[in-house]
């Protein structure tokens, strides 16, 4: 079993959720009924049994893979409902905590201590079901990016933008047919895709390129590549495929459109790894005296990219952060604790970037608040 970084925060959940189940065991111990018990030593036993064998399965969970081309549906709901398990397990220890030290002191508050740990025991498994149900629930996204000096002929311009496809068992074909249905139904002038078809080495790549294939826009289909086809070591088969299927993956390389009498020229970046300089080289990339559009999975680099003079990023990567509340007019999800960019439309200057939800989920085959999508993205002049 090979293990990725995107399986950490699982991994990390199920740790946590082991220790607790040790924790919990040792409390049981120490109680005075067990300690009068002959069998005293029997939660410390069983305590260690469920721990390891819960660390076990979620290590296998979280590291399998389906080969089968058609997704099993039992694998994403086993999945699923062990990460809620998981959740349970931690909150039931926290309020058991809590619950001991309030009886210690509040006698009185007993049955509001029960109902408060009944509900929030529930809430986990309810809300993480929730999310898994209507994981796949797609969304149209249309919005209008403003452009500075924006040609009269790319005034309305449309670009359909697709990403974080990640077809697994967690996203089926159906699903991903859908979205190209919805794609074309914009009749976009230019389609792009924006990394992560997939997620691991062992899902279908070539079904991805296939439906891929269908897209349809008056210039074409064009795109780049994500983390997770480092991850899956595909970039290279990823690229000759969608050549195959007419799909340009364009990496450290630009391509110009014409239309009417403007030039739109876009520009396309493999994954751009954090911690490590951003867009090297990538200005040579522009074209003066056209719109340039650059396609970067990750949005972190739009400091960059207005500096080297793109108007437009298109980005995908944080899923919307695929987890959402709304708090106060705040926006509080997972990806804001690695990027200010999460979803949406930003600007810096002249500059923008629009930072798409994608299709797919990984890690937590869940969404809550942060619904999949097709965005189309029109130009305008200001």
């Amino acid at each position: 079993m090979v293990l990725r970084p995107y399986y950490l925060p699982e991994l990390i959940l199920f740790s946590v959720s082991g220790v607790m189940l040790l924790a919990l065991a040792w409390r049981a111990y120490r109680s005075p009924a067990v300690q009068r018990s002959r069998w005293r030593a029997a939660p410390i036993l069983l305590g260690a049994i469920a721990a390891g064998g819960w660390l076990a399965a979620g290590l296998a969970l979280q590291t399998a893979r389906v080969a089968s081309r058609f997704p099993l549906p039992w694998v994403f709901w086993t999945r699923g409902l062990a990460l809620a398990f998981a959740c349970w397990m931690i909150w039931l220890f926290a309020l058991t905590l809590v619950r001991g030290r309030a009886e210690k002191f509040r006698p009185d508050r007993r049955d509001f201590l029960r109902w408060t740990q009944a509900v929030a025991v529930a809430a986990p498994v309810v809300l993480c079901g929730f999310g898994i149900a209507r994981r796949n629930e797609l969304t149209a996204r249309e919005i209008d990016v403003p452009v500075p000096g924006l040609p009269d002929d790319l005034h309305g311009l449309r670009l359909v933008q697709l990403s974080d496809i990640h077809l697994s068992p967690y996203l089926s074909e159906a699903d991903l047919a859908w979205a190209v249905e919805m794609a074309n139904s914009f009749r976009a002038h230019l389609a792009v895709v924006t990394g992560d078809l997939i997620t691991d080495s062992k899902d279908g790549l070539d079904v991805c390129i296939e439906h891929l294939a269908r897209l349809r826009a008056e210039a074409g289909v064009i795109g780049c590549h994500g983390n997770h086809e480092i991850y899956a070591g595909c970039e290279e088969q990823a690229t000759s495929a969608g050549l195959r299927a007419g799909i340009h993956f364009l990496r450290q390389e630009s391509r110009v459109f014409r239309f009417g009498n403007a030039e739109l020229n876009v520009a396309g970046v493999d994954y751009q790894r954090r911690h490590r300089p951003y867009l090297v080289g990538a200005e040579a990339l522009r074209a003066p005296g056209a719109v340039n559009l650059l396609l970067s999975h990750n949005p972190d680099v739009f400091p960059v990219a207005a500096r080297q003079g793109y108007d437009l990023t298109l980005s995908g990567h944080t899923h919307g952060g695929q987890v959402n509340v709304e708090i106060l007019s705040r926006q509080i999800n997972p990806a804001r604790y690695f990027t200010p960019y999460t979803y949406g439309l930003y600007r810096l200057g002249r500059a923008a970037v629009y930072v798409t939800r994608g299709i797919g989920t990984v890690g937590i085959p869940a969404r809550f608040g942060a619904p999949p999508e097709v965005a189309l993205i029109r130009l305008c002049a200001t």
